[in-house]
């Protein structure tokens, strides 16, 4: 019903609003949220009605459960905002709305669902530093579902062969992979946005949203969504849902016929943003600055939101939890975001910690300057905004990663470089739950950056999965995924081998790699998996030393368990100094290093070019060794 009516809508819209008032008979309103829940810890409710002069209507329920607060009606003729209380100790059950006109006549009545939650979803946990987090393009990952690859109430269909084209992965496909992701070691999945983008080109990637509550069908449906992440959690498997709270796509029907003048930034026409994120934290910066940055749009085709409109606000805070709710999420990943407007981004972070005390969040700042970054990041230690974020992507730590290991060893370059880049973790409030990640979406991948050079690739991966912070691999990665170096979308988001019928190689099976893919990804693995069981990578102290030629080395550390990680850069083997790494050893002298088997330190020494894990807390390989060794 709520498809059907929609549908009408937007057939409507295209003609102007007063065609829909003018519409003959009356159209069911759609509501926003389609559903609700008891025993929220805040008991306010606010529904949109929307549909052709709804804004003419009275709503009426006689429910003792829930009250009515307040209506609101905008500039539109088109939208009822009805405020609610549902009371704290109210039952499940469906509440009887009714809405009626001036004559007292009902024109639309409903029955609107009040379900009860799932035990124990206000103590769901989120991800952290004994997470490692893959991320998916969902329309490239795999196709498990053919017929839907084209559906034809949406504009755009699938095609295959253009690149910037929608190529079919679906949740079924991801749903599938499930198997292979647990046995890679993978504990959290965040997919680019699964909801309707209705857009006539490039919709696969989900940034341009025609309908925040609903799995754009070539996806699936909302039953889809629930099956997979319940699956992902019989396998221990959280799931991230990408949120987009800053813009819309320009299909959405808010685009046609907003609410209010002030729904969307700069009265609902086009004016880019600067991209000046610093001026929201520049002492000196002029407020015309800070305006036209937030307030800016990104492209022609992404309509700016303006979260300070008080009824927007309110409904996107609502769509989050809802969706957190309804699916099960353990986390959020929010994009663009210090784009949206940083009042409603505390309140927005703040009412969704309140509903789930130790729910993740992580924001996207995409900035090299760890003083931005750490600018959003909430914890013990926070030194700027009032939000409750506790998570942000690690962008500084990404680019000082990559740009070491492609530069010559020197005073001030290579692994001295990436060393020193730590000392910035003094300005983040919990660096640990910085989200450190080898590339994503809108980034070249990994061993094309590295110049498709395996050492430096073991090298990186080594680093991002034995650092105190919460990992993050990018599809593809462990089968050496290569792109331009030039930023092209349709190619870093590549389809994966194997997730389609006729796929000349398979990684999900592991058949028809090359072999130097083959070895990385079985390197990989044993890598990811001893990660999982290793508490003291998770939470232990980090001590590191000064590189030395190119040997770079350091040390995890709690009571009873040490892993000392190293780098070798230079062109000579180069022996390990245990008596220098006293401090932490305390005498240990042996462990297991993860490809090799047993290490003595007084002896040790690490190949050219190589990377190594030891646990000097294991007496025999707790990993089980690779079938060809480290490649």
């Amino acid at each position: 019903m709520r498809l059907c009516w929609w549908l009408v809508w937007c057939v409507l819209l295209a003609g102007g609003s007063s065609a829909m008032v003018a519409a003959e008979g009356p159209t069911e309103p759609r509501v926003d949220p389609p559903h609700w829940w008891v025993g929220m810890q805040d008991p306010t409710l606010e529904l949109l009605f929307s549909a052709p002069g709804v804004a003419g209507l009275q709503p009426r329920l006689k429910d003792e459960r829930v009250e009515l607060l307040a209506t609101t009606r905008l500039s539109s003729p088109n939208y009822l905002f009805v405020q609610l209380r549902v009371a704290p100790t109210a039952a499940a059950g469906p509440v009887h709305i009714e809405l009626f006109d001036g004559s007292g006549a009902v024109q639309h009545q409903l029955d609107y669902p009040l379900k009860a939650r799932q035990p124990g979803s206000r103590q769901r946990r989120g991800f952290g530093p004994a997470d490692v987090i893959y991320l998916v393009v969902p329309d490239r990952f795999a196709n498990g579902d053919p017929d839907n690859d084209s559906v034809g109430t949406l504009r755009e269909a699938a095609n295959r062969s253009e690149p910037g084209g929608r190529h079919g992965g679906d949740l079924a496909g991801m749903t599938a992979a499930l198997d292979y992701l647990a046995d890679l070691g993978i504990t959290q999945i965040w997919s680019t946005p699964l909801v309707e983008n209705d857009q006539p080109s490039y919709s696969y990637h989900g940034y341009a949203a025609t309908d925040l509550y609903r799995i754009d069908p070539r996806f699936g449906e909302l039953a889809d969504y629930r099956q997979f992440v319940a699956a992902a959690a019989e396998r221990g498997i959280g799931v991230i849902q990408d949120i987009v709270l800053n813009h819309i796509g320009s299909e959405h029907p808010w685009a046609r016929d907003p609410p209010s003048p002030d729904w969307i930034n700069h009265g609902n026409h086009f004016q880019p943003t600067q991209h000046a994120r610093t001026t929201l934290q520049d002492p000196y910066a002029a407020a015309i600055d800070r305006r036209e940055f937030n307030d800016g749009w990104f492209v022609a085709t992404m309509p700016d939101l303006n979260q300070r409109q008080p009824q927007l606000a309110t409904w996107l805070i609502q769509n989050s939890l809802w969706w957190i709710e309804e699916a099960g999420l353990s986390g959020i990943r929010e994009d663009t975001y210090p784009y949206a407007d940083p009042d409603f981004l505390a309140r927005w972070s703040s009412a969704i910690v309140d509903e789930y005390p130790d729910f993740s969040i992580v924001g996207e700042e995409w900035s090299r300057n760890p003083l931005v970054v750490s600018y959003w990041q909430a914890g013990p230690g926070r030194r700027g905004h009032a939000g409750a974020t506790r998570s942000m992507m690690d962008f500084p730590l990404h680019y000082a990663l990559l740009e070491s290991l492609q530069q010559p060893e020197g005073f001030e370059s290579g692994l001295r470089s990436l060393y020193e880049a730590l000392v910035n973790d003094r300005l983040y409030a919990d660096p640990a739950r910085l989200v450190l990640f080898d590339g994503n979406h809108d980034t070249p991948r990994i061993y094309t950056r590295l110049g498709e050079d395996a050492s430096r690739w073991r090298a990186a991966m080594v680093y991002l999965l034995t650092m105190p912070r919460t990992p993050q691999i990018f599809y593809g990665s462990e089968i050496l995924l290569t792109s331009p170096l030039q930023r092209d979308d349709g190619r870093v988001r590549a389809d994966f081998p194997g997730g389609w019928p006729g796929d000349r190689s398979d990684a999900f099976r592991g058949q028809g790699l090359a072999p130097a893919q083959l070895q990385a990804q079985r390197w990989l693995r044993q890598l990811l998996r001893w990660r999982q069981h290793k508490s003291v990578v998770h939470e232990g102290a980090l001590t590191h030393f000064l590189p030395d030629d190119g040997l770079y080395v350091w040390i995890r550390h709690q009571p009873g368990q040490q892993v000392l990680a190293a780098i070798n850069r230079s062109d000579r083997p180069r022996r390990l100094d245990p008596q220098r790494y006293d401090e932490v050893l305390q005498g240990r002298r042996e462990g297991t290093e993860l490809w090799q088997g047993r290490i003595d330190l007084e002896h040790a020494e690490l190949p050219a070019g190589a990377s190594w894990v030891i646990d000097l807390d294991a007496a025999g390989n707790p990993a089980g060794r690779p079938e060809s060794g480290q490649p």
